[in-house]
């Protein structure tokens, strides 16, 4: 980039330091909203470390912590002798038609390739049979309503259903507790943006849900790593982070995203009592609890909970359908106000005839959900057998519940790995999206949703791509993919 495109990236950032918290988060908010609008495209040389200091009049530490952060988020490419440039994955379809940057591990809800067996989003593509009659039961309902629709914290049948769902769970709960959203994700985004401000700092597990990283990234925070397991770490290093004053924790403690594992009840407990010593709030997601293969879903975090400060988010998108777009929030009754006046803002509250079917699937969730699970349990267990057949090499966990597994490789980054496996027909996502700090290069997720047939040719796929990574085929030939 010469002199006269860093005028130009300068005009570009515009009054990128006028929000709260450390320069460099402002910097890399700002530049990372740039390089996702495609208004950096990939390939861009960006300005060496010391001239975008002197121009913004700041540190050349600064920018160089912008910039490293974004390289561990995968969105530059920063080397000794040829600078920073805008990282050009080697995918296709990674910019949209309209020009915007894709995130790796949502391709193929922008922009599917054709030809290849996409293991990067984890979410059923199969409605059950009850989700129609559902909708048909919630047209049934409309005869007759008088209502404008315009509900923020959701329709009200819907929250009494969620509401009675964490009863029998053993959570005491109100309707007045509830928030419904749409989905998770805009759940995540609410709570991120009442709880997090610029600078602040947001722990998570690692690895964790890679949706819920990018929340907080955005909302310019500093994502940092805890451990919860007191068998993994010393309880000095947790206590270290929560004492920094977070302003919040994130966990994923029934059956993970992406390692499918269940925290065991001595953790949740030491959690839920750390929240209430330390009024940090903690967001349970609980979007997968439902898919335990044991069959039996543990209780809710703040069902260990004294206080007020453990909050649930769930939706219906992992046991019932990813186009199922309903989600809640479990909240103290001050909070959900809060929430659903902040939702206001944004649509005036979600379609009401979805909410309706969604009441009526949470009164058949335990037919529906022993369904689900029984088929996954089935996936998951030939998954397992034909990765153990063909790539022997690879080291993994069964899942103890979800839709995933968590995979080691024996050598190499699984970003590099990736490249090659998309060549032979299949996408995989790289550890990088999984870790706060973007390490866990070694490691890739792989879903079990496939029916059993598209299974095996995945794994096909993914031993010929590994074989032509590590050196042992060389000219690897693409299989013929049945889908």
């Amino acid at each position: 980039m010469n002199g006269a495109n860093t005028d130009h990236l300068v005009d570009l950032l515009g009054r990128w330091a006028s929000g709260r918290g450390p320069l460099y988060l402002l910097l890399a908010a700002r530049l990372r909203a740039l390089v996702d609008d495609g208004v950096l495209p990939p390939g861009e040389l960006l300005p060496p470390d010391r001239v975008l200091a002197g121009r913004l009049a700041v540190g050349r530490g600064t920018v160089v912590a912008a910039y490293e952060l974004l390289q561990r988020e995968g969105r530059v490419l920063r080397r000794q002798g040829s600078g920073t440039r805008v990282a050009e994955l080697d995918l296709p379809a990674t910019r949209t038609a309209d020009g915007v940057m894709a995130n790796p591990l949502l391709l193929h809800i922008l922009h599917p390739p054709d030809g290849v067996l996409l293991l990067t989003c984890a979410a059923p593509d199969e409605p059950p049979p009850e989700l129609a009659e559902a909708y048909e039961e919630a047209a049934a309902r409309l005869l007759g309503m008088r209502d404008m629709g315009y509900q923020p914290a959701g329709q009200p049948d819907l929250r009494e259903a969620v509401a009675a769902y964490y009863r029998r769970r053993g959570l005491p709960t109100t309707a007045r507790e509830i928030v419904v959203t749409t989905g998770a994700q805009q759940a995540l985004t609410l709570l991120t943006a009442l709880l997090v401000s610029p600078g602040d700092r947001v722990l998570t597990e690692s690895p964790t849900y890679p949706g819920a990283l990018e929340v907080f990234r955005h909302a310019a925070a500093v994502v940092r790593p805890a451990v919860l397991d007191p068998l993994t770490r010393s309880e000095a290093d947790l206590l270290h982070a929560v004492r920094e004053r977070p302003a919040l924790l994130y966990t994923v403690p029934t059956a993970s995203n992406p390692t499918g594992t269940i925290m065991d009840g001595r953790t949740r407990r030491r959690v839920a009592a750390l929240a209430a010593e330390h009024d940090l709030p903690v967001i349970d997601d609980e979007v997968c609890a439902e898919l335990c293969f044991d069959g039996d879903t543990p209780a809710p975090l703040a069902a260990h909970a004294d206080g007020e400060q453990v909050i649930t988010i769930a939706s219906l998108s992992k046991v019932v359908w990813g186009g199922m777009r309903i989600g809640w929030i479990r909240a103290p009754a001050p909070l959900a106000a809060r929430l659903a006046r902040l939702r206001a803002v944004h649509d005036l509250g979600g379609e009401v005839v979805s909410q309706l079917a969604a009441a009526a699937l949470l009164r058949r969730l335990d037919e529906i959900k022993d369904a689900r699970v029984r088929v996954l349990r089935a996936r998951h267990d030939h998954l397992c057998a034909e990765l153990r057949a063909r790539l022997p090499q690879w080291s993994f966990e069964p899942a103890r519940g979800g839709q995933t597994i968590w995979i080691r490789l024996p050598r190499g980054d699984a970003d590099s790995f990736a490249q090659v496996a998309l060549r032979h027909g299949v996408a995989v996502p790289p550890g990088r999206s999984f870790d706060p700090l973007g390490g866990l290069a070694d490691r890739l997720r792989l879903h079990f949703l496939f029916p059993e047939a598209e299974l095996s040719q995945a794994v096909l796929a993914l031993a010929a791509a590994w074989r032509a990574y590590d050196g042992t085929e060389r000219l690897p030939s693409r299989p013929t993919l049945v889908v």
